[in-house]
């Protein structure tokens, strides 16, 4: 079977909720999956639930807590590359059927990693293996590369309204 690469987008909420179902999907299947989360480092309600009960799921953070709300540091760069450098040896061996680049394209956006290689990296994929990409602000060539894109919209949203991230909601 074929592997594609897909890609969730857009400033909407959903994008990992959205992967990691389809993960979850996956592991229903019988897939083993390899779940990469670029710029996150903190620790996530799902993050509970796939050690939990999902051994076919593999989670690994490339992050440190949540720079969004300050300038990236150099530590922030040093975890995005070992993360892309782990995941070069990944998408060419036959241990993952899916392999999850979770906000990597946040990680292009804040220019922790870099346009070449990402390129590099899903140029040496193993044809048969699913990619997924997800993160707001895909650029260009990502949507290019992908076979898949769909965004998520907002339309409306709580934190507008000043409402916090919720345990097992947003985080």
């Amino acid at each position: 079977m074929r592997g594609y690469i897909h890609v969730y987008t857009g400033c909407g909420k959903g994008k990992t909720t959205a992967v990691l179902g389809l993960s979850v999907r996956a592991h229903g299947a019988g897939k083993k999956i390899f779940f990469s989360q670029f710029v996150k480092g903190k620790h996530y309600s799902e993050i509970e639930t796939v050690l939990k009960h999902l051994p076919n799921i593999t989670l690994k953070q490339y992050g440190n807590g949540c720079f969004i709300v300050r300038t990236p540091e150099q530590y922030d760069i040093d975890s995005a590359q070992e993360g892309l450098k782990e995941l070069e040896n990944i998408v060419c061996n036959s241990e993952y059927d899916i392999i999850v680049m979770d906000e990597l394209n946040i990680a292009l956006y804040y220019n922790l990693v870099s346009k070449e290689q990402v390129i590099n990296l899903l140029n040496k994929k193993d044809p048969k293996k699913e990619i997924i990409i997800t993160g707001r602000y895909a650029p260009d060539f990502i949507i290019e590369l992908a076979d898949l894109v769909t965004e998520m919209k907002e339309i409306k949203h709580y934190y507008t309204k000043g409402v916090d991230a919720r345990e097992g909601i947003e985080f």
